[in-house]
């Protein structure tokens, strides 16, 4: 479903008047490791990185080609439901906080998370949500509890042949979408995920997310660690 508002969360500099094609992998050389992430336009191009503090820091940040944070994440188990927070920057300021991600519910069979905008602090109702089917296969990101969606996520689509890596899934984000929002919003679901099959999350691994939007970055990578 089109998208006529544009919805910028992070930056409008993050958001593009087409749709825009992400395919996230792992296991890709010279780039990541174990269960690492990395995400690329067809042409392997990358832009943004994630990194962590240290390996058993619960914070990832998001850092542009040059290295500069563009939204820092921690996760907040103060609850069965699981928060996120994501933050301006390297910030852990609260006059920083851009969103907040919980889970729906505390038991799911199939993942389901409320993001709510810093302005929403009643938390009554979610801003958008993120549904992920039966055994992980898709993922779809919605305005609030309408049927707008905003971003899909397929895993095992066919994937150009300069993308690397393996368990490659596609991401669409939709016209006028703040890129940064979306990528933000499915590492912390991959970090949920790691959870769930009991691999840790942002506190036991070093999770390393390259994302390429076309035409920037030379998609060589860190090289791993």
């Amino acid at each position: 479903m089109a998208n006529d508002k544009a919805i910028v969360v992070v930056s409008p500099q993050y958001g593009a008047p087409d749709q825009v094609d992400l395919y996230i992998s792992k296991k890709v050389k010279k780039t990541t490791k174990g269960r690492h992430l990395g995400v690329f336009d067809s042409n392997g191009n990358t832009i943004f990185k994630v990194k962590t503090n240290g390996l058993f820091s619960s914070r990832l940040i998001l850092v542009d080609a040059a290295g500069v944070p563009v939204v820092s994440l921690k996760s907040a188990k103060i609850s069965l439901h699981e928060r996120w927070k994501v933050y301006k920057g390297d910030s852990e300021d609260s006059n920083d906080l851009l969103f907040t991600v919980k889970k729906s519910h505390c038991l799911q069979f199939r993942t389901q998370l409320e993001v709510f905008l810093a302005p929403n602090t009643d938390e009554s109702a979610c801003d958008f949500m993120m549904k992920q089917t039966y055994r992980e296969k898709s993922c779809v990101i919605y305005r609030g509890y309408s049927d707008t969606i905003i971003a899909e996520m397929h895993n095992n689509e066919a994937v150009p042949v300069k993308v690397p890596g393996e368990d490659t899934c596609s991401v669409t984000i939709y016209p006028n979408v703040d890129c940064a929002f979306v990528v933000a919003l499915r590492v912390i679901l991959n970090e949920v995920n790691m959870c769930r099959s009991g691999g840790g999350g942002a506190d036991l691994i070093h999770t390393v997310v390259e994302v390429g939007l076309g035409g920037g970055g030379d998609g060589d990578g860190d090289g791993g660690e």
